[in-house]
C-alpha cells in the first residue's frame, strides 16, 4: 500500500488544527484517500520549519497550505497524478 499523499501537521490543543482535521476528513471522504497526522512537537525539524504556522497540509511531501485548508483546491490537486 502506498504512503498517503496527504500529511497534516498539527499541534495538541490547537483550535485551527481541529478545524483543519475536519476539512481534511471531508476531503478524504470524497476522494477515498488517506492522510497522516503528525504532531509538530514530535520532531525538532518540523518545529523549526512549521512551528508557528500549524496546521500545515502537505501534498506529496510539498507544502499545500497552512492555517486554513482550501478544500476545493485540495480536491482538485488530489485529482492530479501523484508527483515525484
Amino acid at each position: 500500500m502506498q504512503e498517503p499523499r496527504l500529511t497534516l501537521i498539527t499541534r495538541p490543543g490547537c483550535h485551527l488544527c481541529e478545524v483543519a482535521k475536519e476539512a481534511v476528513d471531508r476531503v478524504v471522504a470524497a476522494t477515498g484517500d488517506r492522510y497522516l497526522e503528525i504532531d509538530v512537537e514530535s520532531d525538532i525539524e518540523l518545529e523549526r520549519e512549521y512551528g508557528e504556522r500549524v496546521p500545515v497540509v502537505l501534498l506529496d511531501g510539498r507544502e499545500h497550505g497552512y492555517w486554513r485548508v482550501e478544500e476545493a483546491r485540495l480536491l482538485a490537486d488530489l485529482a492530479l497524478p501523484r508527483e515525484g
